[in-house]
């Protein structure tokens, strides 16, 4: 099977070396990439929101399977183009992207399915935005209706932040805060069919100890030790599997990656916020423990056979992956900066620890940094607490001048903790 992967970060990178591992592939493209994608498969220059554009490549390279990896070409409808040419792709179309495309779309498909998510309020102008803020209290949960790159969320106890932050939004939800641990549960739908994957926990604050602003994730592990076993059984029946039926009710089937961002709470699982596209980092913790193919789920998903997929396999491991960002970030990084070291992790640490990359080009032969997060350090082991020794043995051989990262990515977990 010939594969074009679009996308250029750290989850593309984790697809297209899993992709580049099934015997299945034949050929293996990527559109953009970057410089560690290049070493799995063959790079193309695209605008990968650019539907017309990336279906002509997808034709050219005689592609078979496309698998859609950002949120943002997912919401222009890249999907449908590829589709029309008549080459199955992953990834939903742009109606159905509306799942992460508008929040405010997403509630009303949970108010429909009778999903457990948080009372909220979408608004527009100055009064609602006060009203609202004034009806939940602190602490203030602040989303940005549209795509903001995993960064269009506040949450604060400050009013005035609240406030700042809900004003600056063209069209804004504010929401109950909901306590408990975060986890994130993917699943691969045809649209009717629904096959869950092992849940993940990802770090969205920048610094130890959760705290610092948002980011697009600094860290990830799975599984988590702590989480009822029944917990993927309680999401498909009341979370998954109604969010599907109801979109192909709607006369707008959802096929490719079903994200379901949940809260643990006090009073049972609540619905975070969806995603119409794997999570960055958590794929990179998720496909490390995966055991079956991935081609030919991703296959199956985008003709509509799930149905015949066997069930999926999964590795006993624990998986941890380590965020290295640039400095800076979340605000403007820095850019081109060398990174040298990788070369020492694949000699001492391969195959238990390895590297993904994310914002990173190449500057004649150097690696260089090209956005805030610039690596996934990813490791497996016989737990969390093996896995995380070998990813931060490996993050300590990267080299990147003025680099962070967090040095608690599932140590509670390990220890025992929620």
């Amino acid at each position: 099977m010939k594969v074009l992967v679009i996308g250029g970060g750290a989850r593309e990178h984790a697809l297209c070396r899993s992709l580049s591992l099934d015997p299945d592939v034949t050929a293996l493209h990527c559109a953009p990439g970057n410089a560690g994608i290049a070493e799995v498969a063959e790079l193309h220059p695209v605008d990968q929101t650019d539907g017309d554009a990336v279906a002509r490549l997808a034709v050219e390279l005689g592609s078979e399977l496309v698998v859609v990896g950002p949120e943002a070409p997912l919401v222009a409808g890249v999907a449908d183009a590829v589709r029309d040419a008549g080459i199955p792709c992953f990834g939903p179309s742009k109606e159905a992207a509306q799942l992460e495309g508008s929040k405010a779309f997403a509630k009303d498909v949970m108010a429909a399915a009778s999903v457990p998510t948080a009372r909220s309020y979408v608004c527009t102008t100055p009064e609602e935005i006060d009203e609202a803020l004034d009806a939940f209290g602190a602490p203030y949960v602040v989303k940005d209706d549209g795509l903001a790159a995993g960064k269009g969320v506040v949450v604060t106890d400050d009013l005035a932040a609240a406030r700042e932050h809900a004003l600056a939004c063209e069209r804004v939800v504010i929401e109950e805060f909901l306590d408990g641990p975060e986890v994130s549960l993917f699943a691969i739908t045809d649209g009717v069919t629904v096959l869950p994957l092992q849940p993940a926990q990802d770090f969205k604050r920048a610094l130890d100890g959760d705290e610092g602003p948002n980011t697009g994730g600094m860290g990830a592990y799975s599984p988590l030790p702590w989480a009822d076993p029944k917990l993927v059984d309680e999401v498909m029946e009341s979370v998954l599997q109604p969010t599907v039926d109801e979109l192909r009710r709607r006369g707008t089937p959802f096929s490719g990656l079903l994200y379901a961002g949940l809260a643990i709470t006090s009073r049972g699982v609540r619905v975070i916020e969806f995603n119409a596209r794997f999570g960055d980092p958590e794929t990179q913790v998720v496909l490390a423990r995966l055991q079956t193919p991935l081609a030919g789920v991703l296959f199956h998903a985008a003709n509509g056979t799930l149905d015949v997929q066997a069930p999926l396999a999964w590795r006993d491991d624990a998986a941890v992956t380590v965020v290295i960002a640039s400095h800076n970030y979340p605000a403007t990084p820095r850019t081109g900066d060398p990174i040298d070291g990788l070369a020492e992790v694949a000699d001492e640490d391969g195959p238990t620890a390895y590297v993904l990359h994310a914002g990173t080009r190449l500057d004649g032969d150097a690696v260089v940094s090209a956005g805030g997060r610039v690596l996934s350090v990813t490791a497996t082991g016989q737990d969390l607490t093996q896995a995380r020794e070998r990813a931060y043995t490996a993050v300590g051989r990267i080299r990147l001048d003025g680099s962070q990262h967090r040095t608690d990515i599932a140590r509670a977990a390990a220890e025992g903790q929620a």
